[in-house]
């Protein structure tokens, strides 16, 4: 996205256009998500569209909630954050990170990483200032950005291996450039961006005097590997938000318990604007997610063990449907290309999926501005944070495509 050039419109259908999510009519259209699921509801089909579990999170988190429920802890909290949760996660960052956060001044709780990521947009991206993304991304960003003015640069990522082409990054962040987000471990595609592009990540950020932005929810849900939070890099501190949450990493994705850390100088001009979004939020989970963080390694170990399984199992299910699958290094998603199959709309084919195979995924081009779209047009996202025995009946019903179709598995 460039600039919408529509000063005929309100401010919130300039956002949508901006997102790429305005109706020809001037309304906003529903997003392919929520179609989606509908469709899910309405044919009984498996939802595999939206990306969270069907499973609850650990015991010791679940009952810490209830316990602050009983205990009274349902008003205001203060609005960073309850010190134990932000003490939590200084001790998580140097835990993992080996880097030390002051719990007082660094570090915001949010509602989720997506309100963190609008609050962090509207502090430091003004009009006419550039955002740079890698692209498939979190269909939020668009929106964030255009609500904020900005004008949106992309860098693609390109299936099946998703690895950014460093010329073209080096071509999209110049002098104009307020922030770079970067999203690693990444959605949708489940890659994670190897060292040397966060190092010319950061390389960019101090030629072009720019701000980075994380997104690292699926940290802890890496299959090859650890992850490399960038601002572990030489240099990266002092110019990095990094936003993370605990939803995904505990099976708590409608707890809404998210967070910043920074600098103090960042931290506060984030929390001037998160002040006047939700406020506060959580009260009685924060808690709970702050026990989380301090559980031992094995539960993360086993976490993301438990998806690299599920991950075999719907990838399999995909191959022997015919289609063409990169295996995803982290999260909660797997990508599929659909042309093997003989489908070159992915939107077309995932309206029609639900009646063919009882099943619903989401095109990527979701993911992707409208003008951007022919490069991921056959491509599908299906989501594997789901039930093994789920994901068995889905890669049964997966197999029914391949004898429709003809396609052979390889």
């Amino acid at each position: 996205m460039d600039d919408i050039g529509a000063p005929h419109l309100a401010p919130w259908q300039r956002t949508a256009a901006g997102a790429g999510l305005l109706a020809p009519d001037g309304t906003v259209a529903p997003t392919v998500f929520a179609e989606m699921s509908a469709l899910a509801l309405a044919s009984g089909a498996i939802n595999l569209g939206q990306g969270f579990p069907d499973e609850d999170g650990p015991p010791e988190v679940l009952e810490a909630a209830r316990e602050a429920i009983a205990a009274g802890v349902n008003q205001y909290p203060p609005g960073p954050g309850m010190p134990l949760l932000r003490d939590a996660i200084a001790r998580h960052q140097q835990r993992w990170y080996d880097l030390e956060v002051d719990p007082d001044r660094e570090v915001l709780v949010t509602a989720g990483a997506t309100e963190a990521l609008a609050a962090t947009i509207l502090a430091f991206v003004d009009t006419g200032d550039e955002v740079v993304t890698f692209e498939p991304s979190y269909d939020a960003y668009a929106a964030l950005v255009a609500r904020a003015g900005g004008i949106h640069r992309t860098v693609p990522l390109r299936f099946p291996d998703w690895r950014p082409d460093h010329d073209e990054l080096r071509a999209a962040v110049s002098d104009r450039t307020r922030v770079i987000l970067v999203n690693s471990p990444h959605n949708p595609t489940g890659a994670v961006l190897d060292r040397a592009t966060l190092e010319l990540v950061v390389e960019l950020a101090h030629r072009h005097d720019a701000l980075i932005v994380t997104d690292e929810v699926y940290e802890h849900l890496v299959f090859d590997g650890v992850h490399t939070p960038i601002a572990t890099l030489p240099g990266a501190w002092e110019r990095t938000v990094s936003i993370s949450s605990g939803g995904k990493t505990f099976n708590t994705t409608g707890w809404k318990i998210g967070w910043v850390t920074a600098p103090a100088d960042l931290v506060t001009a984030v929390l001037a604007v998160k002040q006047y979004l939700t406020f506060v939020n959580g009260a009685p989970f924060q808690p709970a997610i702050a026990t989380g963080l301090d559980l031992p390694d094995r539960f993360f170990a086993d976490a993301a063990a438990s998806l690299t399984a599920k991950r075999d199992v719907l990838v399999a299910g995909l191959h022997a449907a015919g289609f063409t699958t990169s295996v995803p290094r982290s999260g909660y998603f797997a990508v599929a290309d659909a042309a093997a199959l003989g489908e070159t709309d992915a939107a077309a084919f995932c309206r029609e999926l639900p009646h063919r195979a009882g099943l619903v995924g989401v095109p990527v081009t979701a993911f992707v501005h409208p003008d951007r779209r022919d490069a991921v047009r056959s491509l599908v996202r299906f989501a594997f944070c789901k039930r093994r025995e789920v994901l068995e009946e889905a890669a049964a019903r997966l197999a029914s495509l391949s004898g429709r179709s003809g396609a052979a598995a390889p």
